[in-house]
């Protein structure tokens, strides 16, 4: 163990080295010989650890970043499993694929728009400035669906391999960009000829995002190609379109290479069809899952474990929902921020404190009110917590009554 360790500590030792070299101005064919060397018979995975030890003890991502170039020259064969049979980034419609093409479309985005529509409006803050950089921060919060498929579809079996630290770390850095262009978006709608303010948490914001873009490109997606499975993929795949996509559509239909998958294969239930038989009725299977599909409102149920272990599929819906939310612990499925807030409800629930608590919140033009109350049974045991979430707008405009049947 000793001996793998100070092999890590040479690599990284070695590896900060040929930074520094890159930084003074040696060239990549100048480092790439003694990086090929030292990274030979080393996985992928290990190498995303060094070079992510060293932005953690202090060195600037783009330093790191300049390894890049000797990454190209060099990794073609040199790592093992570093491209498996077909690269999962070069299959069109693999959610890998799909990841990739929008960081590009992003980086697009920000060279053509964003950046020209600062510079213009650090020139001159007119009102045709203010609107043409407020129109594309707008543009730019697309963002948000980016991170919601990783944060909701790949960081759940990230965790259930035991990688549990880059997940909750990454999503923190989303809600802090996401939050980012939310007060861009704020001070230029309210602009108040404060130019210097807005310009530097602009400018902030979009250096945040492209240090994101390097660090799923050069630490989390080399982790995901190592640890998910094709079936986890292709849920990742399957539930994409739900949450949405940035800046692109994908275009093509990607299909697991093993010929005997079949979708009925992956949703075959546990339970066997049957009756089920309640205190105030029976229902088949069948019967019980569209009823609760059918309900006016969103629910979810988390068991007295903290994981999540149903939630049903209402056209009302208002939070995306993925299937791989099944199993995972509640505190993983919101971020960071709200954590201490999800903690104190559900210690709340199970000491007996509390049985129920409402928030309401505004979502454009839904005025959501969610609720969540202690599952007991009739004994008063604990057994889980019940989310309930509705748009009540339309309650707020009724006046009056209602007695006839429409037309």
């Amino acid at each position: 163990m000793s001996e793998l360790i100070n092999n890590r500590e040479y690599r990284q030792k070695v590896l900060k080295e040929l930074i520094m070299e890159l930084h003074e101005g040696k060239s990549v064919d100048d480092v790439k010989e003694r990086f090929a060397k030292l990274i030979e018979g080393v996985s992928v995975a290990e190498i995303s650890e060094l070079e992510q030890r060293l932005i953690m003890e202090g060195m600037p991502v783009e330093e790191v970043q300049r390894l890049c170039d000797v990454h190209a020259a060099v990794f073609k064969g040199s790592i093992e499993d570093i491209h498996k049979p077909a690269s999962l980034d070069q299959i069109p419609g693999h959610p890998m694929h799909t990841f990739k093409l929008e960081n590009r479309e992003i980086e697009k985005r920000i060279e053509t728009k964003v950046n020209p529509a600062l510079e213009a409006f650090k020139e001159s803050d007119s009102e045709e400035n203010v609107s043409k950089l407020l129109e594309s921060i707008n543009e730019m919060l697309e963002i948000d669906k980016h991170y919601s498929r990783k944060e909701n579809l790949v960081f759940p079996f990230l965790e259930k391999a035991g990688i549990t630290a880059p997940p909750k770390v990454m999503w923190g850095v989303d809600d802090d960009i996401r939050d980012m262009l939310k007060e861009v978006k704020a001070l230029l709608e309210d602009y108040k000829g404060n130019k210097n303010e807005v310009a530097q948490k602009a400018e902030e914001a979009i250096h945040q995002i492209k240090e994101m873009i390097f660090k799923e490109e050069n630490i989390l997606f080399p982790l995901m190609v190592d640890t998910l499975t094709e079936d986890e993929w292709l849920t990742v795949y399957r539930d994409s379109d739900e949450i949405g996509y940035t800046f692109i559509t994908p275009r093509a239909e990607w299909k697991p290479e093993r010929a005997d998958f079949t979708q009925e294969e992956e949703e075959k239930s546990d339970i066997d069809s049957g009756v089920i038989r309640l205190e105030t009725g029976f229902l088949s299977v069948h019967e019980l899952e569209t009823l609760l599909n059918h309900l006016p409102i969103d629910i979810t149920f988390v068991d007295k474990n903290d994981r999540v272990k149903y939630f049903s599929q209402s056209s009302e819906r208002i939070f995306p929902r993925p299937k791989s939310v099944i199993g995972r612990t509640v505190q993983n499925c919101h971020p960071p921020s709200s954590i201490d807030v999800v903690n104190k409800i559900v210690e709340d629930f199970k000491s007996g404190v509390k049985d129920h608590e409402d928030f309401w919140i505004r979502m454009g033009e839904k005025f959501v009110l969610i609720r969540y109350f202690a599952v007991r049974d009739k004994n008063g045991e604990y057994m889980g917590t019940l989310e309930v979430s509705q748009d009540i707008a339309p309650f707020q405009k009724l006046k009056g009554e209602k007695r006839l049947l429409s037309d």
